[in-house]
């Protein structure tokens, strides 16, 4: 092997060494920083991850939401209409936020069960549709009633 051949040989290894390494950091921060989306009736029934982190979704409970230390930490209950979950959350709730109202959470289940969110983001009105979405949902009307 000639010391030209040689030198790409050891170019095109370290190019394909770099790269590989390059993936590897790259598939490892993706799967650190990935967040699953668990409804509360999986969260109750013990789906969701222990130790990791996750996103929860539902609607705010009527007359859940209190205010222990009448400070920034509140806790109220998060429903799918079929299982409950008691989220507590430290910090200063969006203005959308309300009872009623659909919210995604960032957090983690503590020891007890209780969803300790690190993010809420409340979500627009639920009933809510784009023009477009709304009128191909529209029933169609019979040709005979056309005429």
């Amino acid at each position: 092997m000639t010391p030209v051949r040689r030198q790409r040989l050891i170019l095109i290894l370290l190019m394909v060494a770099g790269i590989g390494i390059a993936v590897t950091f790259a598939l490892k921060s993706f799967n650190e920083n990935l967040m699953y989306f668990f409804s509360t009736t999986e969260v109750a029934e013990g789906k969701a991850p222990k130790d990791a982190k996750f996103r929860l979704g539902g609607m705010v409970v009527e007359g859940s939401v209190e205010r222990p230390d009448r400070g920034i930490m509140v806790r109220f209950g998060l429903t799918d209409y079929n299982k409950q979950v008691t989220v507590e959350y430290s910090g200063i709730l969006p203005d959308l936020f309300r009872e009623g109202q659909g919210i995604v959470a960032n957090g983690r289940l503590n020891s007890k069960g209780v969803f300790i969110a690190e993010e809420v983001l409340a979500k627009h009105d639920e009933n809510y549709m784009p023009p477009e979405v709304a009128e191909s949902l529209k029933e169609p009307v019979p040709e005979a009633e056309k005429q």
